[in-house]
């Protein structure tokens, strides 16, 4: 039995991106992948509903889940997440108490949606990592960046950047499994 890839799409916890994400989110599912989060709302709940949505998919839905000094954090995890991961860590940036090294650690390759100032840490966490990152949605946003994260314009350029950096360890193909 091979492992199954796992790809982390980052993006806003308060925007869905619904555009962007439920495509994505499919075409994951159809990939043969893990689906991995931060388990929220906004871009995680979008990708994650459209991932679960996909029928005799093979991967899961994983979501790395924050904590607050009150308790489990309002609103963690999005009814999509089947694996629920909860932490003691805290939701944004790139600090060492940031859940956002486990999400980057955890993930073969990265998918940042639009999003804000955590989403930006995801993105230098994975140049810092050497995780295969790809931005997609907004390009305005890799000005600047470093050569190592790539830049996507369609689900299918992300698609193809997964593709590339899981090589063959993905069981399913987009046309194995009815959209």
């Amino acid at each position: 039995m091979s492992a199954i890839p796992i790809v982390g799409v980052m993006g806003s916890g308060v925007r869905a991106h619904e555009e962007l994400a439920a495509p994505l989110g499919r075409r994951l599912a159809r990939l043969g992948v893990h689906l991995l989060t931060g388990g929220g709302s906004g871009v995680m709940e979008s990708v994650s509903r459209a991932f679960a949505a996909v029928e005799g998919r093979a991967g899961l839905v994983i979501g790395v889940l924050p904590f607050h000094e009150a308790g489990a954090a309002s609103g963690y995890p999005n009814p999509w997440v089947e694996i629920a991961i909860r932490t003691h860590l805290g939701q944004d940036g790139a600090e060492f108490s940031s859940r956002n090294h486990v999400n980057v650690l955890t993930s073969d390759v990265v998918v940042a949606l639009p999003g804000s100032v955590g989403t930006a840490s995801e993105v230098a966490l994975s140049v810092r990592y050497g995780r295969p990152v790809v931005l997609f949605g907004d390009l305005d946003r890799a000005r600047g960046l470093p050569s190592e994260v790539a830049a996507a314009r369609t689900v299918e350029e992300v698609i193809a950047f997964v593709r590339e950096h899981i090589g063959g360890s993905a069981d399913a193909d987009s046309t194995t499994i009815a959209p």
